[in-house]
């Protein structure tokens, strides 16, 4: 089996913001397995955030296919940790696996059908409130909108969303940036600016302060939820799980562990990196079994790859057999 890694970056549309800072390109690894005339994709981003970068996540992904063998290549890739290097090397299993197999992916995943088109929520990324209310007049229309916060003038932010688009449900993103007493402050204001969810508020290092805080929305764990290890620190502190490919390390792995969070009795959000369609197909089989999708990586591209087919104006997504996972 042969490995070709290839570093990409794709121009974002006006930029992407959050609390940790602004980006104007996705920039991903692409993996290719080829074994026997066929070839199985996988996109992974690396993530500063959990300490990756291209050049690591490159070495990672290099180092571990150069000992992929055959029928143990799915074994040996779960020794690897969670994170973008494993979900690259799993999704690109699971395409290869489908053409050498002649199914889907979706049958061999063991799903009832193949992934039907869904609606992602739509992004307002961080800015001023003026252009905050603007970007949220754009998705005029759109029934869910995450609003993504950075704990400065968060309260005038979010009012001036709701707003621009009463009828729009939103989901509150502050990626850690929220402290314990801006979460007691402002937490009960939240329902009557029409938010339902609260992702992520405070620090994965230090947010036991959600230990017994009483909620009128839903508090999802987007950084302090990764894989199947994460459910015994997480499930008593939070209501929902943010399920990212790239940080369970796979569809493998993804799938376990949103089958557990139904166990747990937990909600669901399915989320993604700002990426293309390539690391988006893989997430698709999960979305129908999600309260939240939110899948909107390739949308806020100025481009996506050939044989795409969502729709950007109205938030839809459609899978794609010509991109991953067809026989």
């Amino acid at each position: 089996m042969k490995a070709v890694v290839r570093a990409e970056s794709w121009p974002i549309r006006g930029g992407f913001r959050i609390a940790r800072g602004a980006r104007a390109t996705a920039d991903v690894l692409v993996l290719e397995l080829h074994d026997g005339g066929l070839i199985g994709r996988g996109e992974c981003v690396p993530y500063p955030r959990y300490g990756e970068s291209i050049d690591s996540v490159r070495a990672e992904i290099e180092a571990v296919c150069r000992d992929l063998q055959g029928h143990d290549a799915h074994a040996q890739m779960l020794t690897m940790p969670p994170g973008a290097s494993r979900n690259a090397i799993d999704c690109a299993l699971w395409d290869l696996e489908a053409k050498c197999a002649g199914a889907p992916v979706w049958q061999l995943a063991g799903l009832s059908e193949p992934p039907q088109a869904v609606h992602s929520m739509r992004t307002v990324s961080v800015n001023s409130v003026e252009k905050m209310r603007s970007a949220a007049v754009e998705l005029a229309g759109a029934p869910v909108i995450k609003v993504k916060v950075d704990g400065g003038e968060d309260m005038e932010r979010i009012a001036a969303v709701h707003e621009a688009v009463p009828d729009a449900e939103l989901v509150i993103d502050a990626n850690e940036a929220w402290s314990p007493e801006q979460l007691r402050a402002w937490l009960p204001v939240l329902p009557e600016l029409g938010v339902t969810v609260l992702e992520q508020p405070l620090s994965a290092d230090d947010d036991s302060a959600l230990d017994g805080t009483e909620r009128a929305v839903a508090v999802c764990a987007d950084e302090s939820f990764h894989d199947r290890h994460s459910f015994a620190r997480i499930g008593h502190r939070y209501d929902m799980v943010n399920i990212k490919l790239d940080k369970t390390g796979g569809l493998t792995e993804a799938l376990y562990c949103a089958d557990e969070a139904r166990r747990l009795d937990l909600r669901v959000m399915l989320g993604c990196m700002v990426s293309t369609s390539l690391a988006i197909e893989p997430a698709l089989l999960l979305a129908s079994d999600a309260e939240y999708v939110d899948l909107d990586g390739p949308l806020l591209l100025e481009r996506d790859r050939q044989g795409a087919l969502h729709d950007r104006d109205r938030g839809l997504l459609r899978s794609s057999s010509s991109i991953w996972g067809a026989a």
